[in-house]
């Protein structure tokens, strides 16, 4: 067998500038990997770096030659764990362009047995939960837009990105466009320990089911003190990166927000995942903005997990690949049609 690979930068606009507490984007740089088998199928995955978690495009870019570099020494399409491992070793950080590699690696695999990635995995599609679409910062009256906008396109879930001095604002704006829908909020680590616990009696009053990360990651009994005080469920983003911080919040949160950019791969997310679960934590699996290249791996985890918030391709304004349809926040895993992770070239 012979493997060959390649990849490209990718710019991608978005529908709307995007912002959170830390800055805002109006484009997105994406890597998208290709990996292919003698018989010509082809295995896509993309990465969609973060400057927080200290990636760039071009830091992609730089440490790719050198992963599919073991992926061709390896040569087997179906070697998961083993050229997982050998990526690690080979470059321990970088996990967008790790996670990029074994997203195309595994839909490569997967469209070989002619089964689409969650039954390669023999996972059930029935259990996959809704996920969210995520409300940016923005004017209280651009908000409440959004918002209408994403009520209208059938999201039952919102996720709110605070952060502000408009706190209260903003949610009074979401819940005024949206009475009926599931909140959540993501302060990015945007407030202190005793501005969280009063930020989240605040949000119960509106009806919001958890918060994310709401002090720095670099606070871990800060984020104790809020887990300890709040009337409202704490998830872990930033303070969850590695398969060895899920110990470290076990008693600090309720729940695990996992990405395959922060983790570096589809198998040590699910090592994750259930390392989570056995620590009495409930499981969300999150994103970054990203091509439907990534997403589509990404939505083959969702009968893991609690929780799901894979709007990534959502937020863009043009992406080249299709991938699962979330119409109405359902990830629908058995109705892809195809094998692999459903990622394809529009």
């Amino acid at each position: 067998m012979t493997l060959t690979t390649e990849f490209e930068c990718v710019e991608l606009p978005l529908a709307d500038a995007f912002t959170i507490s830390r800055g805002t984007q109006e484009t997105a740089e994406n890597v998208v990997v290709r990996i292919s088998d003698e018989a010509g199928m082809t295995g896509v995955g993309a990465a969609a770096p973060s400057v927080h978690y200290g990636e760039t495009a071009d830091t992609v870019e730089a440490v790719l030659p050198r992963l599919l570099a073991v992926v061709e020494a390896v040569d087997d399409p179906h070697a998961l764990a083993h050229v997982e491992r050998r990526l690690r070793e080979t470059v321990n950080d970088n996990p967008a362009a790790r996670a990029a590699v074994s997203i195309a690696l595994h839909d490569l695999a997967a469209k070989r047995l002619g089964v689409p990635l969650y039954r390669m995995w023999g996972l059930d599609a029935e259990q996959s939960p809704k996920t969210s679409f995520t409300i940016g910062l923005d004017t209280v009256e651009r908000v409440h837009e959004k918002t209408a906008e994403a009520v209208e396109a059938g999201y039952p879930i919102l996720k709110i990105k605070l952060g502000t001095d408009r706190d209260e604002e903003l949610l009074e704006a979401v819940r005024d466009a949206a009475p009926d829908a599931t909140l959540r909020v993501d302060a990015n680590e945007a407030w202190t320990p005793r501005e969280a616990v009063r930020k989240c009696e605040m949000l119960t009053d509106y009806g919001v089911e958890f918060v994310e990360q709401p002090v720095p990651a670099e606070d871990p009994e800060g984020l104790k003190f809020v887990y300890e005080r709040s009337p409202l469920p704490i998830a872990a983003d930033e303070s969850c990166v590695t398969l060895e911080d899920v110990p470290a919040i076990a008693d600090r949160v309720d729940i695990a927000n996992l990405k395959l950019m922060k983790c570096g791969g589809l198998r040590e997310a699910t090592r994750m995942a259930h390392t989570a679960k056995a620590h009495g934590l409930e499981v969300m699996l999150g994103c970054m903005v990203e091509t439907n290249a990534a997403i589509a791996g990404a939505c083959h985890l969702a009968p893991l997990l609690d929780y799901a918030d894979l709007d990534g391709a959502l937020l863009l304004d043009d992406d080249e690949y299709g991938g699962i349809d979330l119409t109405g926040g359902e990830i629908r895993l058995d109705a892809l049609g195809r094998s692999g992770t459903g990622a394809q070239k529009r």
